[in-house]
């Protein structure tokens, strides 16, 4: 049965390789790129347990990025544009009262359907905003081009895509990593390793809403972006024994492939130096604790990656539009390869086995 399952998701491999895009590699990159390799962020800055003592960025560095003002009128502005593949609704508030803006793209918008539902999540750490203006930009491409483009056509017609820019818009405003209690979001999820920290009445505001946004919507897969490195991460992102080792959750070949997907469809990712192929286990990385991706795996059966997407925590704003056509065909071809995987019998499957369920159904 192993074997079958290999040779599946060989088979499936060598099929998706051959109907998705790459961008081309370019001899010259923007700052805060190498070629495949990091830029000097330390691990124990990028992915640390939030501290107090943080710099602020400069003012000239927030220029040309959205504030979230600029972001709720965009959001909004969206759904009246684009209101017959989408709809706008927000799953709560920040600790500061700002909505948890989220766009929903499908050809019926709100309707339940047999269509496995994706999520991309951006902007989890106040202080790596890249996330949120790509997402922007991915729901506004998606719309001016469904009509046109096969790809956007195939995400409209086949997936509920939702899109939360930002899940710390208080770090946001603030330019720093934890929301406005100083907490770092994604150490704030119940974990396997820590029971006591189980009670959700315990959780920030944000991170109570997205635990109750997956148990009111059936995710099959999601991806989170974030800033600082360039890899694709998949569970686990912790150890029982609490040291760094490749730590592999049981669908470890069905997040592998997931993550190859992007780092693969990427500009450069998988050309890394530091991580072959461009993805990475979390806990071979260095394990973290109370993380969203392993809570979402766990508690919600949904799939879900950690996308380090740039080298640069917060660049400056003249690099987004180079960093969207470098992620562009990352994040298309994520959300479209359950499509390409999808079968009618993946919703008889119980939710943790909904996504490997859609590869033995498409082969």
């Amino acid at each position: 049965m192993k074997l079958f399952f290999f040779f599946a998701l060989l088979v499936f491999f060598l099929y998706f390789s051959s109907s998705t895009a790459r961008g081309p590699l370019h001899s010259s990159l923007p700052s805060g790129f190498r070629n495949g390799s990091r830029i000097s962020f330390s691990d124990s800055v990028r992915r640390q347990l939030f501290q107090d003592k943080q710099s602020k960025l400069s003012d000239d560095r927030a220029k040309g990025y959205m504030t979230n003002s600029d972001l709720e009128k965009a959001v909004k502005e969206f759904g009246r544009r684009c209101s017959n593949i989408s709809r706008i609704y927000s799953i709560g508030k920040s600790v500061h009262g700002f909505p948890l803006w989220v766009i929903e793209i499908s050809d019926k918008p709100g309707e339940k359907e047999p269509e496995p539902a994706f999520k991309f999540v951006g902007n989890v750490h106040g202080d790596e905003p890249v996330g949120r203006e790509l997402l922007l930009r991915l729901a506004n491409w998606i719309c001016d081009n469904y009509i046109k483009d096969s790809l956007a056509r195939l995400i409209v017609e086949n997936i509920h895509l939702h899109i939360l820019p930002s899940m710390n818009p208080d770090g946001y405003f603030l330019r720093r990593r934890g929301n406005a209690n100083n907490i770092d979001l994604n150490r704030d999820f119940p974990d396997q390793f820590f029971p006591v920290n189980n009670d959700i009445n315990a959780r920030q505001p944000e991170t109570r809403a997205v635990m109750n946004w997956l148990r009111e919507m059936q995710f099959a897969a999601s991806a989170s972006l974030h800033g600082g490195a360039l890899v694709a991460n998949y569970p686990w992102d912790g150890t029982e024994d609490k040291r760094r080792n490749y730590y592999a959750c049981p669908d470890d070949d069905t997040f592998r492939f997931m993550a190859s997907i992007y780092s693969h469809s990427h500009h450069n990712m998988s050309l890394s130096k530091e991580f072959p192929g461009g993805i990475t286990n979390g806990a071979l990385w260095y394990p973290i604790y109370g993380g969203m991706q392993d809570w979402n795996y766990i508690h919600a059966g949904c799939f879900e990656l950690t996308l380090e997407i740039s080298d640069n925590k917060w660049p400056n704003a003249n690099e987004i539009p180079t960093l969207w056509e470098y992620n562009k065909m990352s994040l298309l071809n994520l959300a479209a390869s359950l499509v390409k995987v999808h079968c009618s019998v993946a919703i008889d499957f119980p939710p943790m086995y909904s996504y490997a369920s859609f590869f033995s159904c498409f082969l």
